[in-house]
């Protein structure tokens, strides 16, 4: 496993309110893709136990192999995603999100690991990009699951 991002935040919600979004697994990313930034269009295109279609104003996102692990206080979430952004770039990655019960309400740790982004953008993707997306990532995590909690 090659970790190309590996970040912490807090988040002020309950670990109770992390466990009802990952209720719906479909209903969380399209929250959480929406809250990214350049997306103006984000909807379910299709959605199964271990899976879910996204489609987004800048191409199609796959997400499968889709496990949660449910705790009194931790909750973790793993998947594989393909994203074809256009006919530009195809990127497939690896991503583990553990929240776990703090102090001050929840604290997000996100690991994306084995991207993999081919042509000329997608070096560029994967040499320059996994700091940007992976702060992206936890920020619409805690707008998303903030928002929820109220």
């Amino acid at each position: 496993m090659s970790v190309w991002f590996e970040g912490s935040g807090d988040i002020d919600c309950s670990i109770e309110d992390v466990k009802h979004a990952l209720e719906n697994h479909g209903e969380l990313f399209v929250g959480i893709v929406s809250r990214m930034p350049g997306m103006t269009s984000v909807e379910l295109v299709e959605q199964a136990s271990d899976s879910a279609t996204i489609r987004t104003n800048e191409g199609l996102m796959t997400r499968t192999n889709i496990s949660t692990r449910i705790e009194s206080d931790r909750a973790v979430i793993e998947l594989d995603e393909k994203y074809e952004a256009g006919s530009k770039v195809t990127a497939t990655s690896h991503f583990s999100d553990e929240f776990t019960t703090s102090d001050t309400g929840v604290t997000h740790h996100l690991v994306m690991s084995d991207v993999e982004a081919p042509g000329f953008l997608g070096f560029f993707y994967q040499r320059f990009g996994n700091s940007k997306m992976g702060n992206a990532f936890l920020a619409a995590y805690k707008d998303y699951l903030e928002e929820q909690g109220r």
